[in-house]
């Protein structure tokens, strides 16, 4: 009998450890798409998860999708302790859309921006303004639009919360993305460039709006990694 309850504890809903991850990496490099934002390469077909019981999850895209990015983002988007994959995916004919991944796969993801070749470039991910939930920022059409949006994960979803234009964070064929979130006083703030590529912002997001301001000027993107460090 005691061996009976045993299994049937095991059994119950809860009762087994979840799958965490502890890693992440495009693999298969492709050239359906040909989009080349990020140079010769950025442009992948898979995505290899690896999960803290020593196994490994692949993710494989449909020809309709690859993940165009330099590398996957780790964080924890839920506050559970364990981190989801923050990637970017270009559909050939709808342009990129920001999407989350856990270990069972694709959890939420912002609409694509709905045409080819326009991408996305991410800033990152933290509790922009203290209200327990994470938003992740990214920009919209670096080259073009320049438009710096956020969403709030929460209860699975993705949930659009502010925009700010005139900013940006990459230059076609960079196959890095300079910048990104930084923690220096009672809120964090988005490091980009201002559109023109002349100064540097911070961008802090308060009363459910984004509010930028210029702390210096831009000579090259070590600029935007070197303002990442607290004055």
């Amino acid at each position: 009998m005691r061996g009976l309850a045993l299994i049937a504890a095991l059994l119950l809903p809860g009762t087994a450890a979840a799958q965490a991850i502890t890693a992440a990496n495009y693999t298969d490099p492709t050239d359906r798409y040909g989009h080349r934002v990020l140079g010769a390469g950025g442009e992948w077909g898979a995505l290899t998860l690896n999960l803290d019981d020593g196994t490994t999850r692949r993710v494989t895209l449909p020809d309709t999708l690859v993940f165009e990015d330099i590398a996957p983002r780790l964080a924890d988007l839920d506050g559970d302790g364990a981190a989801e994959v923050i990637v970017v995916e270009s559909s050939l004919r709808e342009g990129a859309r920001l999407a989350v991944y856990g270990p069972g796969g694709r959890i939420a993801a912002t609409p694509h921006i709905g045409r080819r070749n326009r991408w996305l470039a991410p800033v990152g991910a933290a509790d922009l303004d203290g209200d327990g939930h994470v938003e992740i920022a990214y920009i919209d059409r670096p080259h073009l639009a320049q438009v710096l949006r956020v969403w709030r994960f929460r209860d699975g979803a993705l949930t659009h919360v502010a925009d700010a234009s005139s900013l940006t964070n990459h230059k076609i064929g960079w196959d890095f993305i300079p910048g990104g979130i930084r923690h220096c006083g009672d809120a964090p703030e988005m490091i980009t460039a201002v559109s023109g590529w002349s100064q540097i912002a911070a961008t802090r997001l308060d009363g459910g709006a984004l509010m930028s301001a210029p702390i210096a000027a831009y000579r090259g993107p070590e600029d935007l990694d070197a303002a990442l460090t607290c004055p």
